[in-house]
């Protein structure tokens, strides 16, 4: 087990500076992290529900509701009501639309730069490898029962 303690550290320094870029950059916008995170989930052109952007982004629901409201009051997104449930799903409007597609260009420019950048070097196996890393990690920490013993 020790062998792979030093390899499992670098991988979350190279996590954790990877999520750490995306927070700088969106301050270099002038935005929240989070609003940045939501615009990036939303600009697939897709509607997507706020329960499945928390699982998908990790965000707590209480700090997307706050960003959404933003988003909403200033006209970029829309709340529509999903068939048969409670959930409202996303979906940018057309001037949130034009506000991801002029902050998204930039980002989406640098991630281009990079990924042809790793992949001359490295195997595109390589996301493959990080998706499988992170689906096993996160089944390892679910098997762990929480301090106390209580189950949410």
């Amino acid at each position: 087990m020790d062998k792979n303690v030093e390899m499992i550290r670098r991988i979350m320094l190279a996590v954790t500076r990877v999520d750490g870029a995306y927070y700088y950059f969106s301050k270099k916008l002038g935005m929240k992290e989070n609003v940045l995170t939501l615009l990036y989930a939303l600009d697939d052109g897709e509607q997507h529900s706020q329960k499945q952007i928390c699982q998908d982004w990790l965000i707590p629901k209480t700090t997307l509701n706050t960003s959404v409201k933003e988003l909403v009051k200033d006209g970029y997104v829309t709340l529509q009501p999903a068939a048969g449930t409670r959930e409202k799903t996303i979906a940018l409007t057309k001037e949130g639309m034009e506000l991801a597609e002029k902050l998204m260009e930039k980002l989406y420019e640098a991630e281009e730069t990079a990924m042809e950048k790793t992949l001359r070097r490295f195997s595109p196996e390589f996301v493959k490898a990080m998706e499988y890393f992170a689906d096993d990690i996160c089944n390892e920490f679910d098997r762990i029962p929480p301090a106390g013993g209580k189950e949410k």
